[in-house]
């Protein structure tokens, strides 16, 4: 495996499918743990050096770098995973492509600077919109070598660098925020995890591009792309029209306690999708041609996505209030009621990341996008009606179109696969029951103690819940079997680490 085929082959990974499903779930999964404690600490530290306005008016300009990212990748990292064959020349004219890119959505970032500061009336965003911007270069730099990466399902590397980069940010954060550079702390934390993950993945890939090709046979992986940046794109508005609404009409300290809310409750939604779908993409993509073990593992794996995170989100919600408090301090209950009031799109959000695995590994990208036009403008419409109760009518608001979305958007993806919405609505059904179960045990117990304070709720409330929920899921035949074999997956899981 030491020639220039070696980049693009995966052979090697069909032979080997199910050994490198487990080894690279190992990875993934010990990396999002790393870095779901990584990010907590930082959370909590950061939380304690820098003001809820620090964190506002970083995250009103990372409303617009974020958007602006999207078009950095084109879809094309994800095309170099999922396409069957590729060639040097091929992958060489999307880094080309890619970083040529990165390079004008800076310049033009640069020139939107002061419109941006504008907008929010406030002169700081425009060096915070200018420093930022150096990130998209060092994005550039990165999305094909870590789409080699990923396609070749060297997902222990891809692990390393990630939990590395992210280390080097947080400790860059908090020395700034230590010397009281205030927001500057979160600007530097952006750029130098960006600059870590690019030096990273090269290293680690070991490829380097070669002259783009004008007759290279990219024009498929660039449909492919069109349609899935396309889809990011739309899906762009409705992931941060809240954050935009909030911050121009409610203002940054508001903003500042939407978002350490939003980011509280959904982070650890991130630990367990961001690893199954770095497995699972290039894994369904392989079984394109074989329908029946393409069913099985997607089945396999949505239910593994909900027994993770369904009783969890349902945990969560009963303890916001001690969550928010311990994490980020007492100055930060405001986010409270939010945090609580996102738990229902939380709930739903981890199944329906799968979604995306679908069309992604079958290479329908533009149903994928047609599905964002009906969706996003209901999603807007909910953060814009929400917008008149404040930020907690904001996060009412999207609970409730999320829990609307859930059945549709199934019917609509798995209209071509070889499985159907009542094989899905099948695997996350038993996770469903369980979560019922923990909200009926932690709301009784959470009740009895909450008197007790924060740090003895939290822990007497999840332990009893911890330790009784077993004993009933024990009872209950389905439920048992269905944790008897995922426990049997996490074992393997953890051999092959």
């Amino acid at each position: 495996m030491n020639d220039a085929h070696s980049h693009f082959s995966t052979d090697h990974v069909k032979r080997d499918l199910r050994g490198r499903t487990v080894r690279g779930a190992a990875a993934t999964f010990v990396g999002q743990g790393s870095k779901f404690l990584l990010q907590m600490i930082s959370i909590a530290v950061l939380a304690r050096l820098l003001t809820p306005q620090d964190f506002g008016l970083v995250a009103m300009v990372t409303a617009f770098t974020g958007f602006v990212m999207i078009f950095k990748d084109l879809g094309l990292s994800m095309a170099t995973v999922q396409h069957e064959n590729i060639s040097h020349t091929q992958v060489s004219t999307l880094f080309w492509i890619n970083l040529g890119l990165s390079i004008l959505l800076m310049l033009i970032t640069l020139a939107l600077a002061p419109a941006i500061a504008w907008f929010y009336g406030d002169p700081r965003l425009t060096v915070i919109t200018a420093a930022l911007s150096v990130a998209f270069i060092f994005g550039g730099l990165t999305v094909q070598h870590q789409a080699l990466l990923r396609r070749q399902m060297r997902l222990r590397a891809v692990t390393v660098i990630d939990v590395s980069a992210m280390a080097t940010g947080i400790l860059v954060a908090v020395v700034s925020a230590w010397a009281g550079w205030g927001y500057w702390a979160l600007v530097w934390m952006q750029v130098a995890t960006a600059l870590i993950t690019a030096a990273g993945v090269w290293i680690a890939s070991g490829w380097i591009p070669g002259r783009p090709g004008r007759r290279s046979g990219v024009r498929a992986m660039l449909k492919f792309g069109s349609y899935l940046a396309a889809f990011n794109f739309v899906n762009y508005f409705a992931r941060n029209a809240d954050n935009i609404l909030i911050g121009r009409f409610v203002g940054a300290d508001a903003l500042g306690l939407y978002s350490r809310a939003y980011s509280l409750l959904l982070f650890p939604i991130g630990q367990i999708t961001a690893p199954m779908t770095a497995v699972a993409v290039p894994a369904l993509s392989r079984l394109q041609s074989d329908p029946e073990r393409y069913k099985s593992y997607y089945v396999k794996a949505i239910k593994i996505v909900a027994y993770l995170s369904m009783p969890l989100i349902v945990l969560m919600g009963v303890l916001s209030r001690e969550i928010v408090y311990l994490i980020l301090g007492g100055n930060w209950l405001g986010s409270s009621p939010i945090f609580a009031a996102l738990v229902f799109a939380a709930f739903w959000s981890p199944v329906a990341v799968t979604v995306g695995w679908i069309y992604v590994s079958r290479g329908e990208t533009q149903r994928m996008f047609l599905w964002s036009l009906i969706t996003t403008p209901l999603t807007v419409l909910s953060f814009v009606v929400g917008i008149h109760w404040g930020t907690f009518g904001v996060a009412v608001g999207y609970s409730t179109i999320v829990t609307l979305q859930v059945i549709p958007q199934f019917w609509f993806a798995l209209r071509n696969a070889p499985l159907n919405v009542w094989n899905v609505l099948a695997a996350i059904g038993p996770p469903f029951v369980v979560s019922l179960i923990v909200m009926a045990v932690s709301l009784t117990v959470h009740v009895q103690i909450a008197g007790y304070g924060y740090l003895a709720s939290l822990a007497g409330t999840t332990l009893a819940t911890a330790a009784s929920v077993p004993a009933v899921v024990f009872l209950v035949g389905p439920l048992r079997n269905d944790v008897a074999a995922l426990t049997t997956i996490l074992a393997q899981a953890a051999h092959a680490r």
